[in-house]
């Protein structure tokens, strides 16, 4: 609390202690609940601001005001009785760094998947090279080099070191000096001096790099046997734009390699390269004639849409065939035209603004209006020599081999018909230690049925707190979205003693079957640099009016300690229609953090920053849902109801789960059990 409330912490606590919002048998609700519910009970008219008439019994509440504007607002009380209170002083302005490192591109605007065209060029002694008989059906990359960039030039020994790796055995190499003004001489004493023997070309007219699409002279790109933009970015993150690092944090190209060696997407597969930036690049590689299927469009659907549409997939048909995606291909045309496939309701970002979401599914620009055009050609089918090599995918677990499986104790019957409660499920862990979980996987054995899963930390001592869904969340399944393994350096807590409580909500499909859902977890061999905490925005007093048509409902939820945010995950009902995250700010001013315009109750979808986000001290987070209760929302189970807050689905939650980290936390020193 802060020093009024210190000062007066009798009363502070006599006004959270009200009998009207918990009991001694009933254990206390999160604290920004418990401070909603009283505010709310003081707030006679509901127009969200407590006057003088409503403090008449609570005088000194009136010292929350701290910017004298007559009344006290919930932010004000949210704040208050945060724990640490609100610190003075003021936020510095948040400018642009002028250091520039490495950041993650959405891979469907840059190429990723695309199928390179053919290209000849001549080397530093005047040999033609061609792109298909340099690479013979072999992983190739290309390096962008420059002796007259400096970030460039220190780049040379990475690229050297990683041609000489074994890792890199099988892989060929083409190195590419985009300038017109680098001398071959330069260039050749560069390329000796680092053990660089690899064919080099000069590309002075930039006709390669606007094939491939490169922006800056450290550009390199890992292209498959089959000519497939598999990776494309910075071969590291040592050297940047105003900085030097003595060795790498992230080595991208190298990990690229590994993945496409081992059958796997690269993550990631596209950043920014900081260097010396071209002002004859454009964003994708150069388009390889007009779009078929085996030059194009296998490819999209490779990277977009068979993560679930395959064989022993979760979709109800699979797309890996031409003859599959031709026979689907109305439906593709619809789904694709109103955007609700691939998945994904975050609104775009502001033209010429990247996105800002690590999970980002939706399709880029270029991908749509190909596979649209290819539909409206007749759905050519091309040559097969320009086919995509097939992508495998894992038979078990997609995270590895688990450090411990924990599977609720008997399986559920799902009816053949008619809907089902949510079903809630105890597992005892088992743990006699505390545990640092760095990723976890998600896997019901009849996903046919499963619509979406939610966990539950329960803390020993905790275990008969009323089950709100608001606190403990700590991982998610829906469909194509069941597994997150945490960058290194991060981890979420379970104590010893913990046991976890599956919400499973089942939809039949037809058939009676049954499921025994299981989740796999992987631990971190010593404490995190960074603790994953998870706070749930929630208002439970709202009331939704039959027949409206756009009701909001609004949470907030202080932050009282320096944080940067690393995602969120709205959750709402039938009714749910929109959802919103803004940051207030301190300064006064708001920033929306995420905008779902339209909320879809069938994916529970999380929304993944690349770069985490900072919020200072004194800042208030407020989600907002809207709700349609009408009888033009087809999903309605009734609207001549009034809803309320309720664990069902023909009940309402309004519910914004918060993903963060406190920038000032030591895990090494932090005990499980209180890790909140």
């Amino acid at each position: 609390m802060n020093r009024t409330l210190s000062r007066l912490a009798p009363l502070a606590l006599a006004f959270l202690a009200s009998p009207c919002v918990h009991s001694a048998d009933a254990p206390a609700a999160p604290l920004a609940v418990i401070v909603t519910a009283r505010f709310k009970q003081l707030d006679k008219n509901n127009d969200g601001k407590l006057d003088a008439g409503e403090l008449a019994n609570y005088p000194w509440l009136k010292a929350l005001d701290k910017s004298g504007k007559g009344f006290v607002t919930l932010e004000d009380a949210l704040i208050a009785f945060a724990p640490g209170g609100q610190k003075g002083g003021t936020v510095p302005a948040q400018e642009e760094s002028p250091r520039e490192a490495p950041k993650r591109l959405k891979p469907s605007e840059y190429g990723i998947s695309a199928m390179i065209p053919d290209f000849t060029a001549k080397d530093l002694d005047g040999k033609e090279i061609r792109l298909s008989t340099l690479q013979q059906k072999k992983p190739l990359i290309v390096a962008f080099v420059s002796t007259s960039c400096p970030v460039s030039k220190k780049t040379l020994p990475s690229i050297a070191a990683l041609a000489q790796d074994p890792s890199a055995s099988g892989v060929s190499l083409l190195l590419v000096d985009p300038t017109s003004t680098d001398s071959t001489q330069d260039l050749r004493t560069a390329l000796a001096a680092n053990h660089l023997t690899a064919p080099c070309v000069m590309d002075a007219d930039g006709a390669i790099a606007r094939t491939l699409g490169a922006m800056a002279t450290t550009d390199t790109f890992l292209i498959d046997g089959a000519r497939t933009l598999i990776y494309r970015g910075a071969i590291d993150d040592q050297y940047g734009l105003g900085y030097s690092l003595d060795a790498p944090r992230h080595r991208y190209l190298a990990d690229a390699l590994a993945s496409l060696k081992a059958g796997k997407p690269a993550e990631p597969a596209a950043t920014e390269a900081p260097g010396c930036a071209l002002d004859l690049s454009k964003a994708n590689p150069v388009a390889v004639g007009s779009p078929t299927y085996h030059n194009r469009i296998s490819r999209l659907v490779q990277a977009n849409c068979q993560e679930c549409h395959r064989d022993s997939g979760i979709a109800p048909f699979p797309l890996e065939t031409y003859e599959q995606v031709s026979a689907k291909a109305g439906m593709i045309r619809k789904m694709v035209s109103r955007d609700l496939m691939p998945p994904w309701f975050a609104s775009a970002p502001a033209a010429g603004e990247h996105s800002p979401w690590i999970n980002d599914r939706s399709l880029s620009a270029r991908d749509k209006s190909d596979l649209l055009a290819w539909i409206e050609a007749g759905k050519p089918a091309g040559s097969p020599a320009d086919a995509p090599v097939p992508r495998t995918w894992p038979v078990d677990w997609q995270i590895g081999s688990p450090d411990a499986i924990l599977q609720i104790p008997q399986p559920i019957e799902v009816n053949a018909t008619g809907t089902m409660p949510y079903q809630n499920v105890t597992v005892e862990t088992g743990f006699t230690e505390d545990k640092w979980v760095r990723g976890f996987e998600i896997r019901p054995t009849a996903r046919e049925v499963v619509h979406h899963v939610l966990v539950f930390v329960e803390e020993p001592g905790s275990f008969k707190r009323k089950r709100d869904g608001i606190s403990g969340f700590f991982a998610a399944y829906v469909p194509g979205n069941n597994a997150v393994i945490y960058p290194d350096g991060f981890a979420k807590p379970v104590p010893a003693g913990a046991r976890l409580l599956f919400q499973i909500h089942y939809t039949p499909n037809g058939t009676a079957t049954h499921d025994q859902v299981r989740m796999g977890l992987l631990f971190a061999k010593e404490p995190p640099k960074h603790v994953v905490h998870v706070a749930g925005i929630a208002n439970v007093f709202f009331k939704i009016p039959p027949g409206d048509g756009n009701f909001p409902v609004i949470g907030t939820i202080p932050v009282p300690r320096p944080v940067k945010v690393l995602g969120f995950m709205p959750h709402m009902h039938l009714r749910g229609k929109a959802f919103r995250y803004e940051a207030l700010l301190p300064d006064g001013t708001t920033k929306t953090l995420l905008d779902v315009p339209r909320y879809d109750f069938n994916w529970q979808l999380a929304y993944r920053y690349a770069d985490p986000i900072s919020l200072p001290i004194g800042t208030t987070v407020r989600a907002t849902g809207w709700f349609d209760n009408s009888a033009d929302n087809p999903a309605n189970p009734d609207p001549s109801k009034q809803v309320h807050w309720g664990p069902q689905t023909s009940d309402e939650m309004m519910l914004g789960y918060v993903e963060y980290y406190f920038t000032d936390e030591i895990p090494a020193q932090t005990r499980l059990s209180s890790a909140k």
